[in-house]
């Protein structure tokens, strides 16, 4: 039996329906997880459903990861076995897998990363356009949106309704057959094919719906087009449906989310039920307060209100700051006072904004008190070049076909193989209808290069090509160790990194992706699944793409971040910065009459928050180095006067900010003597 004791009655009733397809309207900080979790053991526990035919999708690797460890702790390691439980693009990479031959792949496909579609993107517009790169961001982010939308590249010709319109539809076109040159697919890919395979290919569609009979989704507001369209497909006539959503925090708009997917549940399953979770686990009274009147100004299909039995909580403070280096300074001496006179750490103090540009002013104030912080979406672990070199041959290794890895490591280290080499490899390889691997070891090449080079391509390729039967036929990490060895990519390291301490650290993070290979087989082994070099290349190219940090950091340290990626996460203690138009709401929402998402930016913002509250914003901000005065944000105006402290909205002469600046450092001085 599984417990459902601690779940609120709401929490109970979504765990438990299982009669018809379910939207639990899920607000912040409700328990949604408990909800997802204990309604997977209800159905392995109380109703019978085998695991292997249940399925509940995320969308990051982080929220997958917990949730499968929680129905484990629930159900036991043994009962969830061939449990599915994974992010979307995870779950595309998997029926593409499978059903790679029916969607026209051969085995060992390669997932490109953006740098990498970036570059094919960049040559075929040069090539088919004469185009100099400028457009490439633009041309990329709009295939991106073609995919997500389920159009082809036929399509997108068809509808084009502008020379550049056009130019974007043929470019992709060109792209994608140079993809399935490459034997590869990209990010929306993993999506895209699926769904269009589901929908084009009934044997397909059935085989999958036989597997999958429960279908479980996370954050669903933050579906597109396309993953919207692969939950239809994969659910049919059938009943086994749970959504889990809050229409008030989509926020991904700009990438291709579609809050409305939330109200077409209603259209496409005339027997919905729909669950609000509205009790609040997270935050005072007064800040849900503040939160679902901001949200109210917001038109809703589904009415929700939050509420919580923690107490009224302390007054949002709202704190008018002369300019932008006295707001930074007046938020980094309050973390000081406060982590000082309540003894918290500076783990519980969060600083969010609207923009990464607007971290510079907190991050001088903050080391300049020698505050340790931390920002979030630093450089990614797989972003580091050690790793896209050592990521390029295991690509490479899994998949001769992947020319976009074969240019990126042939000359790394150098092995003396010049561009006219390459030029002239890559031409012959595609008059013969190859990869540019495969062409290295061809005999042909003696008639196009002279014989040294045509010999550092051929050792090359049998080098690769032994490697390869090993890491297949042999064991695979101790294959890889060799190859890391073979080409001595320490001393590489050595040679082009500023000091041997840095080239040591650099090497640490090769063996470190060296043994997170080793961990997924092991895993693997221990859950009796299966876990091959492809799977393990291709789970971590996918946490590559979807993760922008390799390891979290417990470490205590003040928490700076954008409020995009503040969602799903909570804090003690909040301040949001920069509240004032053209910033918070942005000025392109303001100009695209987009404001409705950037009021649900806003409600994330403030439901970040546990304890304390504090909004601040600068009467003057310097742009391009003039100072320029601001106005308010239209969000404060739309909290409840009666639960704010305004500060500061009345002038203070320099003497009155000068006395109160003497008195802070005086209570921080009194503070310190006390210790």
């Amino acid at each position: 039996m599984v417990d459902l004791s601690q779940l609120n009655p709401r929490q109970k009733e979504a765990a438990k329906y299982i009669d018809g397809p379910l939207l639990v309207l899920a607000g912040a900080g409700s328990g949604k997880t408990s909800v997802i979790t204990r309604k997977i053991a209800y159905l392995i526990g109380q109703c019978g459903i085998k695991p292997h035919h249940i399925a509940a999708v995320t969308f990051t690797n982080k929220a997958a990861r917990e949730m499968k460890e929680r129905v484990m702790s629930l159900v036991g390691k043994g009962g969830a076995k061939g449990l599915t439980v994974s992010t979307f693009h995870n779950l595309g990479l998997n029926i593409i897998r499978t059903e790679c031959a029916v969607a026209g792949y051969k085995a060992g496909f390669s997932i490109l990363d953006q740098d990498d579609c970036k570059s094919i993107i960049r040559d075929v517009m040069h090539r088919e356009h004469g185009d100099d790169g400028d457009m490439i961001e633009l041309v990329q982010n709009t295939i991106s949106n073609l995919k997500n939308d389920l159009v082809s590249p036929d399509q997108a010709i068809a509808q084009a309704q502008s020379p550049q319109e056009l130019m974007i539809a043929q470019t992709y076109s060109v792209y994608q057959r140079m993809l399935k040159a490459y034997n590869a697919v990209d990010f929306d890919d993993l999506i895209m094919v699926p769904t269009v395979l589901f929908r084009d290919n009934a044997e397909v569609l059935t085989r999958w719906q036989k597997k999958i009979r429960y279908l479980l989704v996370d954050e669903y507001q933050d579906t597109n087009t396309s993953q919207y369209e692969m939950v239809k497909l994969l659910v049919g006539h059938r009943t086994g449906l749970t959504v889990v959503g809050d229409d008030d925090q989509s926020i991904y708009a700009w990438r291709g989310a579609r809050p409305e997917n939330l109200l077409l549940l209603k259209k496409d399953y005339p027997t919905l039920k729909v669950v609000k979770l509205e009790q609040n686990y997270r935050s005072t009274g007064l800040i849900l307060n503040a939160a679902n009147r901001v949200i109210d100004n917001n038109p809703h299909e589904f009415e929700k209100k939050l509420w919580s039995d923690m107490g009224y909580g302390d007054p949002i403070k709202i704190l008018k700051c002369r300019n932008d280096e006295i707001e930074a300074e007046r938020i980094a001496t309050e973390i000081v006072e406060r982590r000082l006179r309540y003894g918290c750490g500076y783990r519980d103090f969060a600083v969010l904004y609207r923009g990464n540009h607007q971290s510079r002013n907190i991050e001088m104030k903050l080391q300049s008190f020698q505050v340790p912080y931390k920002i979030s979406g630093g450089q990614s672990f797989f972003g580091r070049n050690e790793i896209k070199d050592i990521m390029g041959y295991l690509r490479l290794l899994i998949n001769p076909s992947d020319d976009a890895a074969f240019l990126r490591i042939i000359n790394t280290p150098r092995r003396e193989i010049g561009p006219t080499t390459i030029e002239k490899l890559s031409e012959y390889a595609m008059k013969r209808g190859i990869s540019m691997m495969s062409a290295t070891t061809e005999m042909g090449l003696e008639q196009l290069l002279m014989p040294k080079a045509v010999d550092r391509l051929r050792r090359f390729g049998h080098w690769l090509e032994n490697i390869t039967r090993q890491a297949y036929t042999n064991d695979a990490v101790a294959a890889i160790k060799e190859m890391v060895q073979d080409i001595d990519y320490e001393g590489y390291l050595l040679q082009n990194s500023g000091t041997p301490n840095q080239a040591e650290r650099r090497m640490k993070n090769v063996w470190f992706l060296i043994d997170s290979i080793q961990k997924m087989i092991d895993r693997a082994d221990e859950e009796g699944d299966e876990c091959t070099i492809e799977d393990a290349v291709g789970k971590l190219i996918l946490r590559d793409l979807m993760e922008q940090q390799a390891q979290e950091d417990e470490s205590d340290q003040v928490q700076l971040m954008t409020l995009h990626a503040s969602k799903g996460l909570e804090f003690p203690h909040v301040y949001i910065m920069g509240m004032e138009e053209e910033l918070m709401p942005h000025r392109n929402s303001i100009e695209a009459d987009t404001i409705e998402e950037e009021r649900r930016l806003m409600y994330v913002g403030i439901t970040r928050a546990k304890r304390t509250l504090t909004l601040t914003y600068a009467g003057k901000r310097r742009q391009y180095g003039e100072a320029v005065s601001t106005t308010h944000s239209r969000f404060l105006d739309e909290l409840p006067e009666d639960d704010v402290i305004w500060e500061g909205k009345t002038e203070t002469t320099p003497e009155q900010q000068k006395q109160r600046g003497k008195e802070a450092l005086s209570g921080l001085h009194n503070l310190l003597a006390d210790f």
